[in-house]
C-alpha cells in the first residue's frame, strides 16, 4: 500500500471507530501577505474546566495550535488534547468567520490551516472527520479540485481566498485547530 492508500485507510479507520462583527480584509498576492484590519469578533472562551484557553464556537470548544503537521498528524494531535476532539468542523458562516479571527489573532502571518474535512476514497464526497453532517460549505473559486489533481484530499482554510476552503495534498504540514463537543466534555465535569 502507497502513501496515499495508507493515508486513506488511516482517515477512514478514524472515520470508522469515532463517530456580530465580520473581519474586513484586503487580498494581497497571495494569503500568506494579506492585510487583515485589527478586529472582528473574538468567541468567548470555553467554559469547560481545564479548557478555559479554548473557545466557544457553535456546540464545540476549538483551540488554535500554532504547530505544523501533516493532516493525519493533526487530527492524532487533536486526539490526544482533549476527550473526544478531532480537527475542527465547521456548520455554519458564523463559526468560519470565528475560525478566521482565531488564526488572525494567534499567526496573522500565516492564515493557512487544516479543518476536519476529507474526500473519502476520491469520491468527490467530503466528509468531517468528527462523523458530524457535511451541512455547510465554503471552497475557493474553482474548487475542490480533486478531479484534477487527485492527490488532494484533505481540507484547509485561507489558500487563495481569505476565509474559503480549499482541498490540498494531506501530506503537506500546516498548522491547525481542534474541536470537542462542549457538551460531552460538561457532562464529563459532572460525573
Amino acid at each position: 500500500m502507497g502513501k496515499s492508500g495508507s493515508l486513506r485507510f488511516a482517515l477512514l479507520m478514524a472515520l470508522l471507530f469515532e463517530s456580530g462583527s465580520f473581519l474586513t480584509m484586503e487580498r494581497g498576492l497571495d494569503v500568506d501577505r494579506t492585510n487583515v484590519t485589527s478586529w472582528c469578533s473574538m468567541p468567548e472562551a470555553c467554559e469547560v474546566y481545564g479548557f478555559t484557553d479554548w473557545f466557544k464556537v457553535g456546540k464545540y470548544c476549538v483551540k488554535y495550535f500554532y504547530s505544523r503537521a501533516n493532516f493525519t498528524d493533526a487530527e492524532f494531535r487533536c486526539r490526544s488534547k482533549a476527550p473526544g476532539a478531532h480537527l475542527v468542523s465547521v456548520h455554519k458562516k458564523k463559526e468560519n468567520d470565528y475560525l478566521l479571527c482565531l488564526v488572525k489573532k494567534f499567526n496573522p502571518k500565516n492564515l493557512r490551516f487544516w479543518l476536519g474535512g476529507f474526500e473519502f476514497f476520491q469520491s468527490g464526497k467530503f466528509f468531517w472527520l468528527d462523523g458530524s453532517n457535511w451541512n455547510y460549505q465554503i471552497w475557493t473559486r474553482g474548487e475542490p479540485n480533486h478531479m484534477y489533481k487527485k492527490t488532494e484530499e484533505c481540507l484547509e482554510m485561507n489558500w487563495k481566498e481569505v476565509g474559503k476552503w480549499n482541498d490540498d495534498s494531506c501530506s503537506v504540514k500546516k498548522n491547525y485547530i481542534c474541536a470537542f463537543k462542549r457538551l460531552d466534555m460538561l457532562k464529563i465535569d459532572q460525573e
